[in-house]
């Protein structure tokens, strides 16, 4: 279907408040966005309900409301499942404004990776050369940093030069987790660290049949062995609070999780009974492929 530039701009502005308010919107509200006259958005109103776009809901709370072959129209996605993939403009989140699509156009060059996203807001907020941050994307959590360098009014997209970008991959943890091994809490520290070396892991759990009492790492092995702990229990110097994962949750939770708690392992479970390690360096390794 063909449409005029106001009357993609018109309907841009109607989903992207009808998504966020939930309700019917006014043409006052819609003039305001996109900067005309609310005589003329009534105007054009008249024309998209000819064409099937939009409907009229009448009373003191009315206004208009885009139907499905609105969201057609203008290539956008009308499920109720989608969600928001916010927008940051020099820093601060452009309120209203969401990432429908991002496409990548330039790939090969060894310098340059640029890219079109089309944006469900004001796009007139946006100006060549702001910088730009995409994300997170709900499935692979892709994050994109960029710089604006042309602005297509007509289409509601922004092109831009990637400057950094990063993707979690789609798999659950336990895909990637390592198995998990167990030291005796009354053993030395010196001890831990040779079986440690020997098994090629950064932790371990402490404890005895089956009831884990803490986690020991290759930092707190480090640490206590500065402060003269060789000899002494490795339960002495092991970590008693520890973060865990559920064994079906996907990588972006277990890296969320090692962020907060600053620590350098996670440990995997499975019905509540640990059954795997996931370390910082495998999740790092999973994201980058030489």
């Amino acid at each position: 279907m063909e449409l005029t530039q106001i009357q993609r701009e018109i309907l841009t502005a109607l989903i992207n408040l009808q998504r966020r308010e939930g309700r019917a919107v006014k043409g006052e509200e819609i003039a305001s966005i996109i900067d005309r006259n609310p005589g003329t958005i009534r105007n054009q109103m008249q024309s998209l309900k000819a064409l099937h776009l939009v409907e009229g809901v009448p009373g003191p709370k009315g206004g208009y409301r885009a139907i499905a072959a609105a969201y057609e129209a203008i290539n956008l996605d009308g499920n109720d499942d989608v969600v928001d993939v916010p927008v940051i403009r020099n820093g601060s989140p452009v309120d209203g404004a969401t990432a429908n699509e991002i496409t990548f156009y330039t790939v090969m060059r060894p310098n340059q990776c640029s890219g079109i996203v089309q944006i469900i807001g004001n796009i007139r907020e946006f100006n060549v050369d702001d910088e730009i941050e995409i994300g997170p994307t709900p499935v692979n959590k892709t994050h994109i940093k960029g710089v604006v360098t042309g602005r297509d009014d007509t289409t509601n997209r922004l092109l831009f030069d990637i400057k950094e970008m990063a993707s979690i991959p789609k798999i659950p943890v336990k895909n990637l987790a390592r198995p998990i091994i167990t030291l005796d809490p009354e053993i030395s520290l010196l001890e831990a660290c040779k079986k440690l070396n020997a098994s090629k892991v950064r932790g371990a759990l402490v404890g005895k049949n089956g009831d884990p009492r803490g986690l020991i790492s290759l930092e707190d092995v480090i640490r206590g062995m500065a402060e003269g702990k060789e000899s002494r229990p490795v339960e002495e110097s092991m970590e008693r609070e520890f973060p865990t994962v559920d064994a079906d949750e996907p990588l972006h939770v277990a890296i969320s999780k090692l962020g907060k708690t600053g620590g350098c392992q996670v440990v995997v479970v499975d019905s509540d009974v640990p059954s795997g390690m996931l370390d910082a360096t495998d999740l790092i390794r999973c994201m980058i492929r030489f």
